[in-house]
């Protein structure tokens, strides 16, 4: 037995027989860390570690050391993620319990290693910040480079002094919006301000003053991004979308369209679709579901009718 467990801590992993029944392949199962034989099911090897990793690769120095580094910085953590953690756990690299003199010790330099980390009013801010931003972001179903371009547009803010006589969240939500619009999400100010708490004209404030002293180019909204928002939410059939899809861009080749709130033109085109594909939808409905009134969706439906 001990001749037969030599053998297999020696076998090579690639073109060999199962020493067990002397047929094969062996296969090499790096997932469950098993090595095993195809025909007769015996593992021969178990518990190894997976030789390879994934190289991450920040500067050309690394590339040319072919280093193996850590997690990639994130502009959503306040130290970028560069910062020591300390385990909680009182126990060795074995498993063994520290003693009450050296878990003293160790609670203490836990201690100074928290207060390193946030020893800066920006530290605090930026902690604050991004953990409001994290809540948010989760509420709003958005993904990390959303998070990442709030969080480098809310360091601009602050290293241009814009947080001064403002509060955190207010300059956050901001952020959170203005990286919406950049990338092209479809989420509106009142979303934003929900998820935050705020008014909407208090976070449209601190939007405004982001653009203003930041010098942001905002892309044009296109309310056919809109469209899938509203119409899931009434239950509007696919045929109808394309209809209102086409009437937007009719009326938008016109120049019918500019400067327009796109929620009202995606509510009043999804409004005349449905009366023209005879789809039972009120003004009611659409305009709860599009966060706007059914008087703006009367007016921007007489500007579309000559669209349809």
């Amino acid at each position: 037995m001990t001749e037969l467990k030599a053998k297999i801590m020696e076998l090579p992993m690639v073109n060999q027989r199962c020493p067990i029944c002397g047929k094969g392949p062996i296969i090499v199962d790096i997932n469950e860390g098993e090595v095993l034989c195809s025909n007769c099911g015996s593992i021969l090897k178990e518990n190894f570690a997976n030789p390879s990793f994934d190289r991450r690769i920040f500067t050309i120095e690394d590339w040319k050391n072919k280093a193996r580094v850590g997690l990639p910085t994130s502009l959503t953590m306040h130290d970028l993620g560069l910062a020591t953690t300390m385990s909680s756990s009182n126990k060795d690299a074995l498993g063994k319990p520290f003693g009450l003199k050296m878990r003293s010790k160790i609670e203490r330099m836990r201690i100074w290693n928290r207060r390193s980390q946030v020893h800066e009013s920006i530290d605090r801010n930026l902690r604050e910040a991004f953990t409001e931003l994290r809540r948010m972001a989760d509420q709003l179903n958005l993904n990390e480079v959303v998070m990442e371009r709030a969080a480098y547009i809310y360091r601009k803010a602050l290293k241009h002094g814009l947080l001064k006589g403002r509060s955190i969240i207010e300059i956050i939500t901001a952020s959170l919006y203005a990286a919406c619009r950049e990338l092209g999400i479809t989420r509106t100010l009142k979303d934003v301000a929900k998820v935050s708490f705020l008014k909407r004209k208090d976070v449209a404030r601190c939007y405004r003053l982001l653009l203003k002293e930041m010098d942001l180019k905002m892309p044009l909204s296109n309310p056919v991004a809109n469209i899938s928002k509203i119409a899931n939410e009434v239950q509007i059939s696919e045929g109808t979308r394309r209809r209102a899809i086409e009437i937007i861009r009719r009326a938008k080749e016109a120049g019918a369209i500019v400067g327009k709130d796109p929620n009202s033109i995606a509510a009043a085109a999804l409004y005349l679709a449905c009366k023209l594909e005879n789809e039972p939808k009120t003004q009611e409905v659409i305009a709860k579901a599009a966060g706007v009134t059914e008087v703006t969706i009367r007016n921007r439906y007489k500007a579309l009718k000559k669209f349809a």
